[in-house]
């Protein structure tokens, strides 16, 4: 009995390190998020994100907001609009995708607080790979009023635009 028990314990250490071993899949680079104020409703989270296998990332969560989501801004027509990306974002392996302003980004709506300059917050990114296996990664993301290293003349420029669910 004290042979199965052992061999459990194993087991499930093995698994947990498989799944470790798996969130370093992805290499996360330059993360940042846009600072809000009292009463802002939203914000935008923004990172490089390079996979070794193609993966997927197929949620996003945070307990600084009721909702998380990744979405795409892109012009239709005349207008910029932004939706939810549906499905997930696809990433390629060994292919830097860009999650920034414009672009694909991290939408935060419902903020239940203001994102003061120089403070951090929590990030969970949920991936799925080619067979289905799920897997998460925690982050601590900086809040900056521009991207860090970024020149701020670009700074007046908001990430939000007509957002179409």
């Amino acid at each position: 009995m004290k042979f199965i028990a052992i061999a459990a314990a194993i087991l499930c250490a093995s698994g947990l390190f498989y799944q470790n071993a798996y969130a370093q899949n992805v290499v996360v680079k330059d993360a940042w998020v846009r600072t809000s104020v009292q009463g802002q409703k939203a914000s935008g989270a923004f990172m490089t994100l390079t996979a070794k296998e193609n993966t997927k990332l197929v949620a996003v969560s945070t307990p600084v907001a009721g909702l998380a989501e990744v979405h795409e801004m892109k012009m239709d027509g005349d207008v910029m609009r932004m939706r939810a990306v549906q499905g997930g974002l696809d990433l390629p392996a060994g292919k830097p995708v860009a999650l920034s302003p414009g672009g694909y980004h991290v939408m935060l709506m419902d903020l239940k607080a203001a994102l003061p300059k120089d403070s951090t917050i929590p990030l969970t990114l949920t991936f799925k790979d080619a067979k289905g296996v799920e897997s998460k990664l925690d982050l601590k993301l900086p809040v900056a009023t521009v991207a860090p290293g970024a020149s701020s003349a670009g700074a007046g420029h908001g990430a939000h635009a007509d957002h179409v669910h």
